[in-house]
């Protein structure tokens, strides 16, 4: 039978639109968890390769970088070749970087897998949001970004608990192997329910004018002269080179926004249409996405680090205390849905802004002689914050704008949201290392130390007060209670 949209519908009946969610569900949960996982295996990893802090981020920021510039081109992908072509290939290459990076004897060929992997999870992230918003009418899109948001927090709570018992059984390569079998059913499951027409049911379309190249080289260029410029300001005399860094990363910003208008003006289509920065409650959440993006990745990045490093816990003990915190998300994300179908987004997403930024304040009450439960507590704490915040803030970013506009909404604030991941991340280890040389201390010492968990509690409390930095934007986003209408039957 057909596999144009109009096919599937007609052979799935109503329920199509549920199984479509669950199709790219599956595939983002393999692309989120191939990104958080391997957290658990930085120190195993390093001692492998024998790599300092600065280059051992790298896996994890290396994997940022690719995946936020990739997230502007998700919408031309999908216009040119349509949704099953786009998704299924970025779940084989999300498979094969898998495969590479758990057999590479080198680093470099084990960041070059972790990039490969970036590239593919940052094309398949925005297409969920797509649907969404799309395929189902205003009084479901809570429930439908709840469920959504619940299967795929599901993969990043047990991976990481099933990751710190792999590596202390195989050690870190077996950690890469982890999102092959979701890639096999990803791909199953996208030739039986992913559509080969494009967003709003049309035919993809080969004759698309060919991508901005342009723009895309400005920013790829940009958050690589950010990421290691940050990384150079700690470095020793390296603070020349991270003014040339940096400096080149403002100068490729702003030739990317003003090649951006240009291309527009000129009636061509630019990578990011600056347009959407026109509707108040998509530049408010906006703001909101890239201090969020940087608060959590930067956590993702520092707790199992601190965990590991600073309290001397194994890898099975962090996913052990991780592993109630990423359950009770995936309820709270289920339950808030919902409620974002009746209540303002703006004040969901103000709570769960401020229940973040306690969980890391508390943080500062841990020792080395603290029970397992205080932990436990700080960490589910800050995932009850999360759970309300990630069904909330796509739908108060995306509701008020125009249907044409959905596509390049989703990627954009995907790629904020990513882009201050990436900088969360740097953002972390540069503090937590400038923090460590301040009290002393060195993660290379074989033992923890008071003077080492206070430069770790000094970074948790930088990622408070960034969480409290996006409240102020938080409290600017007002949604209309209706949103903009969508027919619950154009599925995709």
């Amino acid at each position: 039978m057909s596999a144009s949209l109009a096919g599937l519908q007609a052979r799935h009946g109503p329920r199509y639109r549920w199984l479509l969610l669950l199709s790219v569900m599956i595939g983002t949960m393999a692309s989120i968890m191939s990104s958080t996982i391997v957290n658990v295996a930085i120190p195993d990893m390093s001692q492998h390769f024998t790599l300092g802090q600065e280059r051992a981020q790298w896996v994890s920021s290396g994997f940022m970088v690719a995946m936020t510039v990739s997230m502007l081109t998700t919408p031309w992908l999908l216009a040119r070749y349509g949704y099953r072509r786009t998704y299924a290939g970025t779940m084989l290459l999300l498979m094969v970087g898998g495969i590479v990076g758990g057999l590479s004897n080198h680093f470099s060929l084990v960041l070059g897998a972790r990039v490969a992997e970036g590239l593919a999870a940052g094309v398949v992230q925005p297409i969920p949001a797509i649907i969404i918003m799309r395929a189902f009418g205003p009084h479901e899109q809570g429930r439908a970004s709840g469920l959504f948001g619940m299967g795929v927090v599901l993969a990043p709570a047990v991976g990481p608990s099933i990751g710190g018992v792999l590596v202390d059984l195989f050690g870190w390569r077996s950690i890469f192997f982890m999102v092959i079998p979701l890639c096999l059913v990803s791909l199953w499951m996208a030739y039986r329910y992913v559509p080969d027409t494009a967003p709003g049911g049309v035919a993809a379309n080969r004759n698309t004018a060919m991508i901005d190249w342009r723009g895309l080289l400005l920013g790829a260029v940009g958050t690589l002269c950010l990421l290691n410029g940050m990384v150079e300001l700690h470095g020793a005399g390296g603070g020349a080179q991270a003014f040339v860094l940096l400096g080149g990363a403002a100068a490729a910003l702003a030739a990317f926004v003003w090649w951006q208008r240009r291309l527009a003006a000129n009636g061509g289509a630019p990578l990011m249409n600056l347009a959407l920065f026109g509707y108040r409650p998509f530049a408010m959440g906006s703001i909101v996405a890239f201090i969020y993006g940087t608060a959590l990745f930067g956590s993702t990045y520092l707790l199992p680090v601190y965990l590991q490093l600073g309290l001397k816990l194994s890898a099975s003990h962090v996913g052990t205390i991780l592993l109630p915190a990423g359950l009770v998300l995936a309820a709270t994300i289920a339950g808030v849905g919902r409620l974002a179908d009746k209540h303002p987004t703006w004040l969901l997403v103000s709570t769960g802004l401020a229940l973040l930024a306690a969980s890391f304040a508390l943080m500062l009450t841990v020792s080395l002689a603290s029970g397992l439960w205080m932990l436990v507590a700080w960490a589910t704490l800050g995932r009850i914050g999360l759970g309300f915040i990630l069904p909330s803030l796509n739908l108060g970013s995306l509701r008020p704008l125009h249907e044409h506009l959905l596509s390049q909404g989703a990627s954009a604030i995907n790629f904020l949201r990513m882009l201050g991941g990436a900088i969360g991340v740097s953002l972390c280890g540069i503090v937590l290392e400038w923090r460590l040389a301040a009290h002393g201390d060195s993660l290379a010492n074989s033992t923890s130390s008071p003077a080492r968990l206070a430069a770790f509690n000094e970074a948790f409390l930088m990622l408070a007060a960034l969480c409290l930095l996006a409240m102020v934007a938080a409290w600017q986003l007002r949604v209309p209670a209706a949103g903009i209408p969508n027919d619950p039957q154009k599925a995709g």
